[in-house]
């Protein structure tokens, strides 16, 4: 008499099944695109070749335009008014306003140095608060660092000291990439709903709790701890 099938057993038909099946629809749509290819004239396939070298040569045009504009590098401007003029050039801005004294401020410069150069359909840039009142002013900016996050001219989102990054001064490239991505101020490709610091929570190791601290309007350092 036959042993019955255990329930591993089941299992394991069903996923050779499945595989099976899966790689049947795979095959069967690679036949179906070579014979597309096989019934192609010389024309059609001209012009599909055509085709692909525009789209090719628009891209490479659009990325030349881009690095024309100082993007793929992250640059610091000198003044108010720059930041005026850069902004009206580029669809995606993100600004840092930074101080020399503060030191978090030397951690966001290394992580936007890296993002820079990935992301150069976005614009990177630094400003002095100290040097731009005005501007901190009307952006409403009271905690450095701060990255206004700028779309078609208009500010739609700020980064305020490290709150969204894991709360932690040793958060990653990748977290800051994804917090960008979220605003939609650069082409992210991964899953905005799978932050990367919830995946490699560090419990235990130096967690800052960061204060935002404003008083009466004046600009504080997220990483100092006077009153």
């Amino acid at each position: 008499k036959m042993a019955a099938d255990t329930p591993v057993d089941i299992l394991q038909k069903v996923l050779e099944n499945e595989i099976l099946q899966s790689t049947k629809v795979v095959e069967e749509h690679l036949d179906a695109e070579i014979q597309k290819l096989d019934q192609m004239d010389e024309d059609e396939l001209e012009r599909l070749k055509q085709r692909r070298l525009e789209a090719l040569k628009k891209s490479q045009q659009q990325k030349q335009e881009w690095l024309s504009k100082g993007h793929g590098e992250y640059r610091e401007i000198p003044s108010e008014r720059d930041f005026f003029q850069e902004v009206k050039e580029s669809k995606n801005v993100v600004c840092h306003f930074y101080r020399d004294t503060t030191f978090r401020c030397q951690i966001m410069d290394k992580h936007l140095t890296v993002l820079a150069k990935k992301h150069i359909e976005t614009k990177f840039l630094k400003l002095n608060a100290e040097k731009s009142p005005f501007l901190c002013e009307r952006l409403r900016i009271k905690v450095i660092p701060t990255l206004a996050l700028i779309k078609d001219g208009k500010t739609q989102d700020y980064v305020v000291g490290f709150t969204d990054l894991g709360n932690t001064d040793d958060f990653t490239t990748e977290t800051l990439e994804w917090r960008l991505g979220c605003a939609d101020v650069i082409n992210y490709s991964g899953n905005l709903m799978d932050p990367p610091f919830q995946s490699q929570k560090k419990y235990g190791t130096s967690f800052t709790k960061l204060d935002k601290k404003t008083i009466r309007g004046k600009i504080y350092d997220s990483d100092s701890d006077d009153d």
